[in-house]
């Protein structure tokens, strides 16, 4: 704070101390504008949950009001307080991302400022999260992939979804062979629900008996790249004849 001369230093703090106070009275007055008792208990109602959402509509709209006014002072409050307690460790009036001073100008606009000028990070951000998210470890994203696990993960949500259509074109995909909009899907080619292609369409009845297939995509697949030891079963030739089946 040496940039600082002594009585600049107290006419700040003396700035923090009457914004700090005045906070926190504003708070404790309002009750948290409101937000400590329940939106029930403003309706007087036992429950919501057999309102519909019109019914109190205009109740809800007030209720994100006051919990945004809340939120502000609320982060006001610590940045006084962060403010003092910077002047108590020496440290005010210098940028937490560069270390050089502040402008006396800019401290006395906003006493509670932590960065110059070039370096004022975006302040809107709310750090509000659900409470659900506390039971979501970690919660869950459309980038996160559990390659080496089974587990349902972000990437197997957003397939589900990708499933119902998107609005990308043949020009944003990642390969250039596709000639089908179904193969645009992340990692259309996977194997979902069996491991080997075989799985997917060889299947017999409960005893394990007379085995059929079910000539789906995967089967025709498998037979156009001629995998495993000879045909499956017969398959007729162009000219009519039909080939033995290959474990004959």
């Amino acid at each position: 704070m040496k940039h600082l001369q002594p009585t600049q230093i107290e006419k700040l703090r003396g700035d923090l101390t009457r914004e700090r106070d005045e906070i926190a009275s504003r708070l404790e007055r309002s009750d948290k504008f409101g937000m400590n008792e329940p939106m029930g208990a403003e309706l007087g109602e036992l429950s919501l949950v057999d309102n519909h959402p019109g019914d109190i509509g205009s109740e809800m709209f007030e209720r994100g009001k006051d919990l945004a006014l809340a939120e502000l002072w609320e982060h006001q409050l610590e940045k006084a307080e962060a403010a003092l307690a910077r002047m108590d460790a020496g440290t005010y009036g210098r940028c937490l991302e560069c270390g050089e001073p502040i402008p006396l100008e800019r401290l006395q606009a906003l006493p509670s400022a932590e960065y110059c000028i070039r370096h004022v990070p975006d302040d809107d951000t709310s750090f509000r999260r659900p409470l659900e998210e506390k039971f979501l470890a970690p919660a869950m994203r459309s980038d996160m992939d559990h390659d080496d696990t089974t587990q349902f993960d972000g990437e197997d949500a957003w397939q589900i979804v990708e499933r119902w259509g998107t609005s990308n074109t043949p020009a944003m995909q990642e390969g250039r062979d596709n000639t089908d909009y179904n193969d645009m899907e992340i990692e259309s080619d996977e194997n979902e629900g069996y491991v080997e292609p075989l799985e997917s369409f060889l299947a017999t009845d409960m005893y394990g008996n007379n085995v059929t297939f079910v000539r789906n995509d995967v089967y025709q697949k498998y037979m156009e790249l001629g995998e495993g030891y000879g045909l499956l079963e017969p398959d007729a030739r162009e000219d009519g004849d039909e080939l033995t089946d290959g474990y004959s």
